[in-house]
């Protein structure tokens, strides 16, 4: 499946717009986590579990997202964006989403 953030594919053409679709997860920081995040943030650098954290989130969110395209059938999902919210204190939403469309190959 051709994921882009852009809302056309070089040597595509887009023929039918299926409608959005989307993926998201709820993700909690660890204590242990912070902990160590804290502790980071006194000397600087880069807080990796935090990195950590956010990748795996953005990998369940796609792959979310890629489900209801698969089942909608989809060649392709455009205009891809990810977006967060704060649900509580130490957890937070992240969520992507796109417009899922089936394409054919230009002449």
């Amino acid at each position: 499946m051709i994921v882009v953030t852009t809302g056309e594919i070089s040597g595509k053409r887009v023929i039918k717009t299926l409608g959005i679709v989307r993926g998201s997860t709820i993700r909690a920081r660890h204590v242990g986590g912070d902990i160590l995040a804290f502790l980071r943030t006194l000397v600087g650098g880069e807080i990796h579990e935090y990195v950590k954290l956010m990748g795996e989130a953005r990998e369940q969110a796609i792959d979310r997202m890629l489900e209801e395209a698969r089942a909608l059938d989809a060649d392709a999902i455009i205009t891809v964006r990810f977006a967060t919210s704060e649900i509580m204190s130490g957890a937070a939403e992240l969520l992507v989403y796109g417009t899922a469309v089936k394409l054919e190959d230009l002449p």
